[in-house]
């Protein structure tokens, strides 16, 4: 029932009123960025969602596109921004996935969305992960986040996917706010910081 009426209902509500709240801030970053990117404030990726259903994940963007000398991008270490780490490191970045969650395509909390090509190397356990939405924050992410292995990480999506409950929803978004409160490891990102994954890492 919670799962699939109520959780739905609450993600709707809370990220449409969050969204008409925060809209000067919105505006603010939108104009910010497009200054300092010299173009588009936007970063926007396919990810897979709930039971690998590709969808299209919306974020501020943090990097820009500079290249090496033979043509190829450089490492995302090199390519974010001064503005950009400042953003990262107040999870601001994340604020464009309030959309995500009014389409549909994302939860208030839930595994969050990884790369595609992260796919195949899921093993059936770990595929377990996508029987929920993904979230813009999730079990894993209050319990470590990149200080985990990604063997660890799944084992807290799975955990979550499987003990899915309003209450367990609530203490998720309680200590995530904790963390920005208290600016402890609060970037909610996995891009830079964590190894890419390889179904061996």
């Amino acid at each position: 029932m919670y799962l699939r009426c109520i959780k739905p209902v609450i993600d709707f509500l809370f990220s449409l009123i969050a969204l008409i709240l925060i809209s000067p801030l919105i505006l603010i970053v939108i104009l910010i960025l497009f200054i300092s990117n010299q173009g588009s404030p936007f970063f926007i990726q396919e990810r897979p969602g709930m039971h690998g259903k590709i969808f299209k994940l919306y974020k501020f963007r943090t990097m820009n596109n500079k290249h090496d000398e033979y043509g190829n991008l450089l490492s995302d270490v090199k390519r974010i921004t001064s503005i950009g780490k400042i953003f990262r490191k107040t999870s601001l970045d994340e604020i464009p996935q309030l959309f995500n969650v009014l389409k549909g395509n994302m939860s208030l909390v839930g595994p969050r969305p990884l790369l595609i090509e992260y796919l195949e190397f899921y093993t059936p356990e770990q595929r377990k992960r996508h029987n929920v939405k993904p979230g813009i924050t999730g079990w894993a992410q209050v319990n470590g986040r990149n200080a985990i292995k990604w063997e660890e990480k799944f084992k807290f999506d799975i955990w979550y996917a499987e003990n899915l409950s309003f209450i367990l929803d609530l203490e998720i978004i309680f200590l995530t706010i904790l963390k920005v409160v208290k600016k402890d490891n609060i970037n909610l990102s996995d891009e830079i910081t964590m190894v890419k994954f390889d179904g061996e890492n």
